[in-house]
């Protein structure tokens, strides 16, 4: 289900369900797949008949006994989406709207989104695994934006759950809501971000898009098998700063990148990829962990069942540090404070990036100084994590949704806040 309400009205109502399966079969190297929408056991033979029909006729096959199994969910979902009567929902669509526009008179438009998902997941193979997931995610998102003479400046925020229901109370909608309206606001009133080398703390609160971008893509195993990352080749070897470690956890309770199982039914993990600064493995599906002879990770991911699974991320952070978050910031002379990140590009093959930033200020003698707005980020995501030299004790998240390969994937991204001595600033 989705609702959309834009400028005091509901503008979207959609409700569905979609059906489906999908078959691999793989002979060697070589795979062929189908899918389509399916209502019964008859369907299912037909569509497993039109993906063998690439396979030799005299290959042999064995009939195999499926040994079902349970794994353990990472959280409860108290309150099933479907539970709950639209009248509700369009009500806490229409709280959010109010209470952003009563934040300030500037506030031009509010457009506030909610969505739900519940995906009931069947997963068996050739080896006799048969696994079960149900994945329940809910999403709310708004958009204020504020005008000021001719200026005209969006702030987002979201709350994106794997949870139920229960996560969207009056104070958390009233908090969203709150807080889109102040960075559209103070957008409004900040001077251009100056462009030139800076040194940037990362607040916690700007999430991990930095991580995500700059870094996870590059640690995928496909991509690495290929050499089309920068870390192709290289575990076991120095390739961040020591004070730097990163992971990847599909067993997160609550996030959106969580998940009892992957898409090939192996069983999700908190997965150290770099550790101190030291390359230790990627992320894998189990094609990719046979062949670059790592273990399975539990990251291969589909968008549904329309689509292979291919890997990808789950929830992925950086692990806090030992440094005060306030005298990071107040290490700092003359620098640019990042609040929260944008979207970004990136290059996996070079490790170039360059990110939106999204709600940023001067630093000044070790204080927040004025806003700015219209700044960018842009970097070599190898150079950058070698380069920070503070690591908060604190960790925040952003959430979203990953594309790759035409499919999008629920994720999480999680920082504690960072100093990076020299990074480019696009701006003015």
């Amino acid at each position: 289900m989705t609702l959309t309400l834009d400028d005091d009205k509901i503008e979207e109502a959609i409700i569905g369900v979609d059906q489906g399966a999908g078959i691999r079969i793989r002979v060697g190297e070589r795979q062929n797949f189908a899918n389509a929408n399916i209502a019964d056991a008859d369907d299912l033979m037909t569509l497993a008949a039109r993906a063998a029909a690439s396979v030799a006729e005299d290959t042999e096959t064995e009939r195999v006994q499926l040994r079902p199994d349970d794994v353990p969910r990472t959280h409860d979902v108290l309150v099933d989406p479907r539970t709950v009567p639209i009248p509700r929902k369009v009500a806490l669509l229409r709280r959010g709207n109010d209470v952003a526009r009563a934040t300030d008179p500037r506030i031009h438009q509010v457009t506030v989104y909610y969505g739900e998902s519940i995906q009931d997941v069947v997963i068996a193979n050739s080896d006799g695994r048969y696994r079960t997931d149900t994945r329940v995610r809910t999403n709310f998102a708004l958009i204020a934006v504020a005008k000021q003479g001719e200026v005209l400046e969006s702030g987002f925020e979201a709350i994106r759950t794997s949870r139920g229901f229960e996560t969207l109370t009056d104070e958390t909608i009233d908090d969203c809501a709150r807080t889109a309206a102040r960075r559209a606001t103070k957008n409004v009133d900040a001077e251009p971000a100056p462009a030139g080398t800076y040194t940037v703390v990362l607040s916690a609160e700007a999430g991990g898009t930095l991580v995500h971008e700059s870094v996870g893509h590059g640690l995928e195993a496909d991509l690495n098998l290929r050499g089309m990352s920068v870390y192709s080749g290289r575990i076991g070897e120095q390739v961040a700063s020591p004070l730097i470690t990163v992971i990847d956890d599909g067993t997160d309770p609550g996030q959106r990148g969580t998940a009892a199982l992957d898409d090939e039914g192996t069983q999700t993990q908190r997965t150290v990829l770099i550790e101190n600064g030291i390359l230790r493995t990627y992320m894998s599906d189990r094609k990719h962990a046979r062949l670059l002879g790592i273990p399975e990770s539990g990251n291969a991911r589909r968008q549904s069942f329309r689509h292979l699974p291919i890997c990808r991320m789950t929830n992925t952070l950086i692990a806090p540090g030992e440094s005060d978050p306030a005298e990071i910031l107040a290490s700092v002379e003359d620098g640019i404070f990042v609040r929260k990140m944008g979207g970004g590009q990136v290059d996996v093959v070079s490790g170039n990036f360059a990110f939106e930033v999204t709600e940023s200020y001067r630093i000044r003698d070790g204080r927040l100084a004025e806003p700015l707005r219209g700044a960018t980020l842009v970097g070599q995501g190898p150079k950058l994590m070698s380069e920070i030299d503070m690591v908060g004790r604190d960790l925040g998240y952003s959430t979203g949704t990953c594309g790759k390969d035409g499919q999008g994937a629920p994720v999480a991204d999680a920082q504690p806040t960072l100093r990076i001595p020299s990074v480019v600033i696009g701006g003015r």
